[in-house]
This record gives C-alpha cells, sequence and structure tokens, in this order.
C-alpha cells in the first residue's frame, strides 16, 4: 500500500501520478480521515493522561478517591471508551480506501491510457518469422496429439486444456529446464509454495481486494488459488523483520496459476493463450531500496535470456502508466513472435513493485545491527510463463516435413529432439 504519510503531506504529488494511471483517488476523503483519526488519537491520549494524573494524586493522597474523582473518572473512562470504538471505525474506513490505491508509477514511465502508449525498447532473436503457410497451435497441437481441447472441455470446461504425450513432456521439459537456468547459474532459491493462500496474503500482494472477482476462491476456508507464484513468494516473509545482511533474497517457483479470466470474456479464445490454469516459473526478489533499479534490469536480462536460448523472436516493450499492474511502480513485458497465430504474445512481466507490497504484507528488514526497520522493494516477473512459449515453439518451429523441432537446450530435458 502507499505511505499514509506520503498522501497526506505530498497530495498532489499523489494526485498527479494516480490520475496519470486513469484513476480518480479519494484522497480529500483519505486525508479527512487521517485528521479525524489524529484528533480521535490526540483527545484519547489527552483522557489517559488525566487518568493517570488522577491517579497519582490519589496514591499521594492516602489511597482513596473522592466522589468528584469517582465521578470524573467514569466519565473519563466512557469517553475513552467513545473514542476508541469511534477510531476503529475512522482506521477501518481509512485502510479500506488506502488498499484500494495503486502503486505510485515511477517518474520516468511513459504515461499513456493503453497498449497503444507502450514503448518498444529493443527486440531480439532477429526479425519475426512471415509464413503464409504456418498454422495456429490450435490446428497443428491437436493434430500432433500435442493438445486435447476436447477433453479439457469435458472435464471442465471452455478455457481448459489437456496436454498429452509429447507436448507433455516438452512443457514438463520447459519447466525444469528454466528452473535449473534460474537455480544454477542466477542464484535464485528453488521454492515450491501452496497453491492455496490466506486472504492477508493474497491481500498483501495486492489481488485483494480490487481483483476478487478474477480469483477463484474457497469459502469454507476462506482459502485463495494463487494467480500467479508471485503471491505467496511474496508473503514468505510476512510479519517479519529480515535480519542485517540478509538481503537480496531470491527466489524462484514453478506453479500452476488460477485465473478466472472474467475481464477477458469474449477475448482470445481460440488455443491455450488465455486460459483459466496455466503453468509458469516465477523469480522474485527482495531488495534494498537503493538496489531495486539494478535488480529490475537483472530480472529483465534474466528472462530474456531464457528467450535467447530458445531461439525466440521477442521483444522488450516498457508500459505505459495506464497499463503498467496495480502493485507495480514500473513494468517491462516481453513478448516473444508467434508465426501461425501471427502476433506477439506476452511470455513475461518484470515488474517493480517497490515498497508497496512490503507494506501490506508487513515485511521489514534492519540495514544494520540497531538500525530501525525499514520495509524493502519487492520485484517480480516470469521466468517465463509456459503456455505461449509453448505456442511459439510449436507454431515457428515447424520443418519441411511437418515436425517440430525441438530446442537444443531442452533435448537433455525432453529426451527427443523433434515432434513427432
Amino acid at each position: 500500500m502507499l505511505n499514509l504519510e506520503l498522501i497526506v503531506n505530498d497530495t498532489e504529488r499523489v494526485r498527479e501520478r494516480l490520475v496519470s494511471r486513469g484513476e480518480d483517488p479519494p484522497l480529500e476523503q483519505i486525508t479527512a480521515l487521517d485528521r479525524r483519526r489524529r484528533t480521535l488519537i490526540q483527545e484519547a491520549d489527552g483522557l489517559r493522561s488525566r487518568r493517570n494524573e488522577v491517579s497519582r494524586a490519589i496514591g499521594k493522597g492516602g489511597g482513596k478517591p473522592s466522589d468528584e474523582q469517582i465521578a470524573e473518572m467514569r466519565q473519563v473512562g466512557d469517553r475513552i471508551s467513545e473514542l476508541e470504538s469511534e477510531l476503529a471505525r475512522v482506521q477501518d474506513q481509512l485502510n479500506s480506501l488506502v488498499l484500494e490505491l495503486p502503486n505510485l508509477p515511477q517518474p520516468d514511465v511513459p504515461v499513456g491510457a493503453d497498449e497503444d502508449d507502450n514503448v518498444i525498447v529493443r527486440t531480439g532473436g532477429g526479425e519475426p518469422l512471415e509464413d503464409a503457410n504456418a498454422e495456429p497451435h490450435w490446428d497443428s497441437a491437436p493434430r500432433l496429439g500435442l493438445i486435447d481441447f476436447e477433453a479439457g472441455i469435458r472435464l471442465a470446461g471452455a478455457r481448459w486444456y489437456v496436454l498429452r504425450g509429447k507436448g507433455a513432456q516438452l512443457h514438463r521439459a520447459l519447466a525444469a529446464w528454466m528452473l535449473d537456468v534460474h537455480v544454477r547459474e542466477h542464484g535464485y532459491e528453488e521454492i515450491a509454495p501452496p497453491l492455496m493462500v490466506h486472504r492477508d496474503i493474497m491481500t498483501g500482494s495486492g489481488n485483494l481486494p480490487k481483483f476478487a472477482d478474477n480469483l477463484y476462491h474457497d469459502e469454507e476456508d476462506d482459502l485463495w488459488m494463487i494467480p500467479t507464484a508471485e503471491v505467496p513468494l511474496n508473503g514468505l516473509h510476512a510479519d517479519e523483520i529480515i535480519p542485517p545482511g540478509a538481503l537480496p533474497k531470491k527466489y524462484v517457483a514453478h506453479t500452476a496459476c488460477f485465473r478466472r479470466e472474467k475481464a477477458a470474456a469474449g477475448r482470445d479464445t481460440r488455443g491455450i493463450k488465455r486460459v483459466h490454469q496455466f503453468d509458469k516459473v516465477e523469480i522474485f526478489r527482495f531488495v534494498e531500496p537503493d538496489a531495486s533499479e539494478e535488480a529490475h534490469q537483472d530480472m529483465l536480462r534474466e528472462a530474456t535470456l531464457i528467450c535467447d536460448r530458445l531461439g525466440l523472436t521477442y521483444r522488450v516493450v516498457e508500459l505505459c502508466t495506464g497499463e503498467i499492474g496495480s502493485a507495480s511502480s514500473k513494468t517491462y513485458d516481453i513478448e516473444v513472435w508467434a508465426a501461425g497465430s501471427k502476433e506477439w504474445l506476452e511470455v513475461s512481466s518484470i515488474s517493480n513493485c517497490t515498497d508497496y507490497q512490503a507494506r501490506r504484507t508487513r515485511i521489514r528488514y534492519r540495514p544494520e545491527q540497531g538500525a530501525a526497520p525499514r520495509h524493502p522493494h519487492t520485484l517480480n516477473g516470469s521466468g517465463v510463463a509456459l503456455p505461449r512459449v509453448l505456442i511459439a515453439l510449436i507454431e515457428n518451429n515447424v520443418q519441411v516435413d511437418g515436425s517440430i523441432a525441438i530446442p537444443e537446450v531442452l533435448r537433455p530435458y525432453t529426451g527427443f529432439d523433434r515432434i513427432p
């Protein structure tokens, strides 16, 4: 969440940055509630001080209060109770409003409303393959026995699918290889987290309360299925003070991800581009604030390295203020070219969330022994998302005989060099 002190003391700058995201933030209501909160605290503290003063006087006078003192203390106690009840209501209202606010975009993020205002930073992997005969994966993959869309519909309905045979093996190989790259070469600690988390962990990541409609929820136990491993990785240190010298912390996880995709109804319904369940390898860091920009660039390089080694054509896109995610202050998307679908597919979003998630999850660290705790910065990114990489590999690597060539780096993991 945003720092309340920043909202109150620099209201116009906060408003300007939030408006650039297309928000209409209730800052007047927030600052009014904060003033009321401070007034209530001040009055309650004054009454407690008066109660202590009377108690000391009674002690000095022999320990027996007068009728006037008893009456006054009863009134003081009643008023303190009233103030505490009102303070709790005000604090709840204040927290609800602040929790709804997204992060502030960094000053150098391009200002814009939608994807037309995003900026292509660079490209890699050569020119996009233009082949009029290239098949989309929703045609080629079923024919080759890699994806079974009909079985997915029978089992769970629209936007669910089944991977079969070498399709499932290629999927598993991709995940294992990416984990090995990030662990062995980039120094991440592998984590296998739960796929369901408590409400406060989902809130800490920034997914609740704003995006509840897009999440799967078990009402009986109030557990939420994760939309990305970012959620449990961010929650690993909830309510902790990380000791001096322990940062940076670098985690990687391969998980299934679950999204209801209500906001995308009617869009991208063919194939496995936008589905309710997909796998992703997620990279995540906790860093000191001064190191977050460098960490952001490092993570971008780590994700594009995956694309380079798979031989994919890709582009790095800096998102404008209207496109970055709610918790992010700055985001780069990595998009790969799919020759059959004839479009760029986002396979990774690398985001710097500054201290936004750490505040929500109550995570702090000590810069040095005896120093006051501070909030670390969190960064997350796909390293990378599997279904769309699978699409690109299937559509881009078709050979003259109709088989699909497997990138060399994956062959030790698949045990085969082509499909079928």
